[in-house]
């Protein structure tokens, strides 16, 4: 007996969460038309691999071909620019910013636009320690998966916003993105700024 309650009593803070409207992180409900979607993206890599997965567990059916019955979820554009943003007395770059740009695209299966053209800017910036070198390329590796990661969050709160208030929702659901966090040389939660949209 004690041993169920134990197990109700972990189970209460999520149902709490599942009532207050939580949904665990990669998933969305979709808009009507896109239980069945062929997926491009400009690029493939990483983003590709984690925006199929994130759809995956939206319960989405991708598709290796378009056909009848199939929307389009389109992104012709991502990419990364790294700029300098401080230079010291010797010359040397001090801190960057990183920068994600992306651009998506939804189509229902009938052509239908779902979500006209959005385009979706993030940044980081940190601090780099030129007498400390190692480990830049990999907290390099987790600045830009972190990137992807707000990017395809941001790109599921519009397609949520859509299925919950139809295609004028999406330019304005910006999605929830805190205020840029700088570092130096460690691999901290970084944390979104949008750069335009």
């Amino acid at each position: 007996m004690n041993h169920r309650m134990l197990k109700l009593i972990a189970l209460l803070p999520m149902l709490a969460l599942a009532a207050c409207g939580f949904h665990l992180r990669g998933s969305a409900a979709m808009p009507e038309g896109m239980q069945r979607v062929h997926l491009t993206v400009g690029g493939g890599g990483d983003f590709q691999r984690k925006l199929a997965r994130a759809l995956l567990a939206s319960n989405v059916v991708l598709e290796d071909k378009s056909g009848p019955g199939i929307a389009e979820l389109h992104v012709p554009a991502q990419n990364f620019n790294v700029q300098s943003l401080t230079i010291n007395g010797a010359a040397q770059v001090t801190e960057f910013a990183v920068r994600f740009h992306m651009v998506f695209t939804a189509v229902d299966p009938d052509g239908k636009v779902i979500v006209p053209e959005q385009a979706i800017d993030l940044q980081r910036e940190f601090s780099y320690d030129a007498s400390q070198p190692v480990g830049t390329q990999s907290q390099m590796e987790q600045i830009q998966g972190s990137l992807i990661d707000d990017a395809i969050q941001a790109t599921l709160f519009r397609l949520q916003a859509v299925a919950k208030n139809g295609t004028t929702a999406a330019a304005k659901a910006v999605g929830p993105m805190p205020a840029n966090a700088s570092t130096t040389q460690q691999p901290p939660q970084y944390m979104p700024t949008p750069i335009g949209d």
